[in-house]
């Protein structure tokens, strides 16, 4: 399955307990559109929010955050890894 990177921008402020919120909303419904979220990291000073996951394309990563009210900013491809 291919992996992703999405990139948040608004979440300023954003506490420990608000990042875990927000992934746990994304994975209560991530199986509608058979994406696996597998880890978040917030830089709360900047806002900037990282989300990792695999799906079968940036489509369905897209989807699941806009129903969730944290839609991305950018969501990256990431066919290579080591």
């Amino acid at each position: 399955m291919p992996q992703f990177m999405d990139v948040h921008r608004s979440m300023k402020g954003v506490t420990e307990a608000g990042l875990k919120e927000a992934h746990q909303a994304d994975v209560a419904i991530q199986a509608d559109e058979r994406v696996n979220f597998k880890q978040a990291w917030a830089d709360p000073e900047s806002g900037m929010v990282f989300c990792l996951s695999e799906a079968p394309n940036a489509d369905a990563v897209k989807k699941i955050h806009e129903r969730t009210g944290h839609p991305a900013d950018e969501i990256y491809p990431l066919p290579l890894q080591v």
